[in-house]
């Protein structure tokens, strides 16, 4: 019997400070907590495969889609469209905490990067595996 992912989302993601943070992955889907430093960006990126939604719990940012920024700040979601250039950029004087969800799974499950230099240096050898949370 699976148990799926139950929790209270807004706590867990103003709680982490790390980086990166794999709470939960299904076969389709994965859940990641995120936290930006002051100036922090992701990086810009593309998904040709996946949409990609963000959920803002704490901060002030920018998401960038396709060159058009959209800033956000608490309680704000943005959904990424499959193939759209994209970027999360902390604008803000204190971390930007906020949690996303896509599909298919892209890193190995229960996976943690504190810092964004640790993720970086080990995103090629951490790419999701096919194991899920359960």
């Amino acid at each position: 019997m699976k148990r799926g992912y139950c929790d209270n989302i807004e706590k867990q993601t103003i709680g982490n400070s790390d980086f990166r943070r794999v709470l939960y992955t299904g076969e389709h889907l994965q859940l990641v907590l995120m936290t930006l430093k002051p100036g922090e960006e992701i990086g810009s990126e593309v998904h040709e495969d996946r949409d990609q939604f963000f959920r803002i719990e704490e901060g002030e940012g920018v998401v960038d889609i396709d060159g058009k920024a959209n800033p956000v700040e608490d309680d704000f979601a943005v959904i990424v469209p499959a193939g759209a250039r994209h970027n999360v950029r902390n604008t803000g004087s204190a971390p930007l905490k906020f949690y996303t969800l896509y599909g298919p799974p892209e890193h190995i499950d229960g996976i943690t990067h504190a810092t964004k230099a640790d993720a970086e240096k080990r995103h090629a050898d951490e790419e999701w595996d096919g194991k899920t949370t359960e």
